[in-house]
């Protein structure tokens, strides 16, 4: 579960200690409040990303060619001597 956003954090905070929205803080205050919110978001690291990479069909069948026809050489290469 990810961490809810400052924001929604600060909301909460304001509804349990400031009983927001039924009573407010002076202007001031409620202006600190959620500049130190935003100061927070500002801060906070970004999620991490992690992508996954697709498949590159050309780059699969060139390789299986290549693999195909390295499996010739030992044919060609015939170093017996026949008696």
């Amino acid at each position: 579960m990810t961490p809810p956003d400052p924001f929604r954090r600060t909301l909460a905070w304001l509804s349990v200690h400031a009983r927001f929205p039924a009573s407010r803080l002076p202007a001031k205050a409620e202006a600190l409040v959620c500049l130190a919110a935003l100061a927070e978001a500002e801060n906070a690291p970004a999620p991490t990303r992690f992508l996954v990479q697709s498949r590159d069909g050309a780059r699969d069948a060139a390789l299986r060619a290549h693999k195909h026809r390295r499996s010739f050489a030992h044919d060609v290469c015939d170093n017996r001597t026949a008696v």
